[in-house]
């Protein structure tokens, strides 16, 4: 028997569940992530999970999500269609690289890289801050970048369980000049076939507890929109802010991870 088909399916476990879908999805429509940040560590800290289950229930809870806040953000325009499926294209290749890397790296040099990445781009969100009518034209250095952009977020992605949308969304308005509302539609579009492709081996893998992914899933889908419409009513600057100190949760949460890899 599986660890997921051995998990008690007892009230506890439903209300768990669709307490962590309800926060990662207001979280996920607010920044344009797709909560797995929340998802994973809460599934590991309050059920028990294996930090591999974890994450492949995160990753099906996710295409719900990401779903419903596309569409959220598209009733407002703010989703570069071309690009996110670019971007998504780049992700699954970059996806199959870090998966192959994995083995061959060191973790803990790579989270300490990626916590130094972070502290640059939270720097950035205060001096750079995008203006709401900023578009995401296409051009041939444009493509080439979004491609680089979506394989070495997927890299990232298999290399250190990171969702795409810290790294996608802040390089989106910092180095290609979109607006904060364009960039997080885009980041949650990226997502769906990326978290599709990567569902489908988990479930192979029996990596993935199906029952818990769609309370979080369903539960998500409530609150995505909310956190879409809060997206639109803050001004940029204070979008800015909020992403900064979401991100700095997650710097430290993964500087965590590369003290303890240290000491083993």
């Amino acid at each position: 028997m599986s660890e997921a088909a051995a998990r008690p399916r007892n009230p506890r476990f439903v209300l768990t569940c669709i307490g962590v879908g309800l926060l990662a999805g207001l979280l996920s429509g607010l920044f344009g992530v797709g909560g797995g940040t929340v998802i994973v560590p809460l599934l590991v800290l309050i059920l028990g999970f294996d930090q591999r289950l974890a994450a492949g229930t995160s990753l099906a809870a996710i295409v719900p999500t990401a779903t419903v806040g596309v569409i959220s953000y598209a009733i407002h325009g703010s989703v570069a269609w071309i690009p996110g499926l670019i971007l998504a294209v780049g992700a699954v290749v970059g996806a199959q690289i870090g998966t192959w890397l994995l083995p061959r790296l060191s973790l803990t040099v790579l989270r300490w890289s990626f916590v130094g990445f972070l502290a640059a781009v939270i720097v950035s969100l205060f001096i750079v801050v995008p203006s709401r009518d900023a578009d995401l034209p296409l051009t041939v250095i444009t493509v080439i970048g979004l491609l680089v952009l979506g394989v070495v977020t997927g890299t990232l992605a298999g290399l250190l369980g990171v969702g795409g949308g810290i790294i996608v969304v802040p390089t989106l308005m910092i180095l290609f000049g979109a607006s904060d509302l364009i960039a997080k539609g885009t980041s949650l579009l990226m997502m769906i076939p990326t978290a599709v492709s990567g569902t489908v081996g988990n479930i192979r893998r029996r990596n993935v507890d199906l029952f818990a992914a769609v309370l979080v899933g369903v539960a998500a889908c409530t609150t995505t929109a909310v956190g879409a419409w809060l997206a639109t009513i803050v001004d940029p600057f204070t979008g800015n802010v909020l992403f900064a100190v979401f991100l700095a949760i997650i710097a430290v949460q993964m500087a965590m991870r590369a003290v303890r890899g240290h000491r083993r």
